[in-house]
C-alpha cells in the first residue's frame, strides 16, 4: 500500500461541445466494461495502522474530461482518492457520453479499494452546472444526447425571456431552462412522459433507483428559486413543468445504495446517497471558506470569482448569479481571461523561468485585456471586446509581469462590481486552480486587490463533494 502524508483538518465546518444537431430517441445499447478508460492514478493515504478507520465519506466529481474520487474520515482528512479519464465511446459517430459516464461511475467505485468500500457510510457526487439529459419517467431511458454544459439553444431564448423575469438567471442560452424549451419545441412523442435530470442528478440516480430527484444548486438554471425552496408560478404554469425534478438541499439523504451496487462492490448495507452540487459549488466546498466576505478565485483556464455573500445578487447581464449555500449566498462570475491566454504565449517551462525574475511588489505600466478572442462577460459585459496584448516591451519577464497584472486589475474589477451589486465586502481571497502554484502571482493579486490572498488547502471539487457525503451523514444521524 502506498503511504502518502496525511492532509489533517483540525475542525469541521460545511455549508448545511460542440453544438448539437438534435434530440435522438434511438435505443441503441452499450455494453459497459468496468475497466475501459485510461488507468486511474489512485492512492491511498494511509497512517501506518492499515485501514482501521470508523466510518468514511465518499464524493466524486465528473468534470469536463474526466472523473475524480476522494474519501475522507470524518474529520475531514483524505483516506483515498483516484481520478479517471472518460472512455470516448461512439454512437452515430458522436461521442456518446451518456455511456462513457456511466462506465467512468462505475470504473471510479471498483477502483476505490476494497478495504475503504467496506467503511463507506454516505456517498455524493457533482457534475457541470447545466448539463442536462431528458428521460423517460418510467424506465429511466435517456430520449435523447445529453445538453452539454456549454451548448446554448439561442432558439429557446425568446421565448424563455417572455415569460422570466429581467436578468433572470435563465436569461441565457445555455440555460437548463433554454435546452429543456428547446427539446420541448421539437414535439417527440410523449413527452409528457418526460422527467428533466442534470449530469449529477441522473448519476446519482443509478447509485440510489429514485428517479426525479435533484438540489437547488443544480436546478437554479432550470429556474428553481431556493430562497423560497420552490418553482416560480410563472415556470409552473408551463405545459413542460411537469418534467421538472423534485429538489432537495445539497448533501441530503436521498436513500439507500441499491443492494445489487452494494453486494457487487462490498459497500455497506446502511451506504446513503445524498444530493449533489455543481463542479464549481463543489470546488469552493473545498476550499472551506466558510464565512461571509471569504471568496475563492479560480484561476483556470479562465479566472472565475466566487464570493460568500449574506445578500443574494443575480444579475444576467454580466453573468452574476447566486447559489444557496443554507443561510447564505455564493455570488460569482466568470471571466474570459485566465490561464488560456498564458498558455497560448509561454510554455510550462517559460512561464515558470519568467515568473521568478519578477518582482511583485512593483507595479507593472502595462495595461492589457488578455483574451483569447474577442467577447468578454464579466466584469465587462461586451460580446465585441477585443484582446489587448500590445505593446510587447523587448523583455519577456515585462511582459509576462504586465499579463499577470492584467488579470489581477480584472479580478479586482470583478470583485468590486459584486459588492456595487450589493453583496458583501469580500475580505480575503483563497486561490485554485493551475495559477495558484504560482507565488509571484499570488503576491501580484495580493498588491492589487488589497487583500489577503492565498492558497487554498484543498481544491480538488470530488473533496466538495465528499464534504457534502459527510453532511448527509450527519444530517441522517441526528433525525
Amino acid at each position: 500500500m502506498l503511504i502518502l502524508r496525511q492532509f489533517h483538518i483540525s475542525s469541521f465546518e460545511l455549508f448545511q461541445s460542440p453544438k448539437q444537431s438534435g434530440c435522438s430517441s434511438s435505443r441503441t445499447r452499450t455494453r459497459f466494461y468496468s475497466n475501459l478508460g485510461k488507468s486511474s492514478d489512485f492512492r491511498v493515504m494511509s497512517d501506518n495502522k492499515g485501514t482501521n478507520f470508523d466510518k468514511l465519506y465518499l464524493g466524486m466529481d465528473f468534470g469536463t474530461s474526466g472523473a475524480r474520487f476522494t474519501v475522507i474520515d470524518e474529520q475531514g482528512e483524505i483516506k483515498s482518492q483516484g481520478k479517471r479519464e472518460y472512455p470516448p465511446f461512439m454512437k452515430e459517430e458522436r461521442m456518446d457520453w451518456v455511456s462513457s459516464w456511466k462506465a467512468t461511475l462505475f470504473s471510479l467505485l471498483e477502483d476505490i479499494p476494497i478495504t475503504v468500500r467496506s467503511l463507506v457510510s454516505s456517498i455524493s457526487l457533482d457534475g457541470t452546472s447545466a448539463t442536462t439529459l431528458i428521460l423517460n419517467s418510467e424506465s429511466g431511458e435517456v430520449l435523447c444526447q445529453p445538453f452539454l454544459y456549454n451548448q446554448s439553444c439561442p432558439d429557446a431564448l425568446p421565448e424563455v425571456k417572455s415569460i422570466a423575469p429581467a436578468n433572470h438567471t435563465v436569461c441565457s442560452g445555455s440555460s437548463t431552462l433554454c435546452k429543456l424549451v428547446s427539446w420541448w419545441n421539437t414535439e417527440v412523442p410523449n413527452r409528457e412522459s418526460a422527467v428533466l435530470l442534470h449530469q449529477a442528478d441522473w448519476l446519482l440516480w443509478l447509485l440510489h433507483g429514485r428517479l426525479g430527484v435533484s438540489d437547488y444548486n443544480n436546478a437554479l438554471k432550470v429556474g428553481y428559486d431556493p430562497e423560497s425552496e420552490s418553482y416560480p408560478s410563472w415556470l409552473l404554469s408551463q405545459p413542460y413543468a411537469q418534467l421538472l425534478p423534485v429538489v432537495q438541499a445539497p448533501g441530503s439523504s436521498i436513500g439507500n445504495l441499491k443492494e445489487s451496487i452494494r453486494s457487487q462492490f462490498g459497500f455497506p448495507d446502511d451506504c446513503i446517497v445524498c444530493t449533489g452540487t455543481t463542479d464549481s459549488i463543489a470546488a469552493f466546498l473545498a476550499a472551506r471558506a466558510t464565512e461571509p466576505g471569504k471568496a475563492v478565485t479560480s484561476l483556470g483556464s479562465t479566472l472565475a470569482i466566487k464570493l460568500l455573500s449574506t445578500k443574494r445578487v443575480d444579475d444576467a447581464r454580466y453573468g452574476v448569479y447566486s447559489h444557496r449555500l443554507d443561510d447564505k449566498w455564493l455570488v460569482g462570475g466568470a471571466s474570459n481571461t485566465g490561464g488560456a491566454i498564458l498558455r497560448q504565449l509561454f510554455s510550462d517551462e517559460q512561464l515558470e523561468r519568467l515568473s521568478q525574475e519578477i518582482n511583485p511588489t512593483v507595479a507593472s505600466p502595462l495595461d492589457y485585456y488578455p483574451l483569447l478572442t474577442s467577447g468578454e462577460r464579466f466584469p465587462i459585459a461586451d460580446p465585441n471586446l477585443a484582446p489587448r496584448l500590445l505593446p510587447r516591451p523587448e523583455s519577456d519577464v515585462e511582459y509576462l509581469h504586465g499579463i499577470l497584472e492584467s488579470i489581477a486589475r480584472i479580478e479586482g474589477k470583478g470583485y468590486k462590481l459584486l459588492k456595487e451589486l450589493g453583496a458583501t465586502d469580500a475580505e480575503e481571497v483563497l486561490t485554485a486552480g493551475g495559477g495558484a502554484k504560482n507565488d509571484k502571482w499570488i503576491k501580484i493579486r495580493q498588491r492589487v486587490l488589497g487583500l489577503p490572498v492565498k492558497k487554498a488547502v484543498h481544491t480538488e471539487a470530488s473533496y466538495g463533494a465528499s464534504l457534502l457525503a459527510l453532511k448527509g451523514a450527519k444530517q441522517k444521524t441526528s433525525l
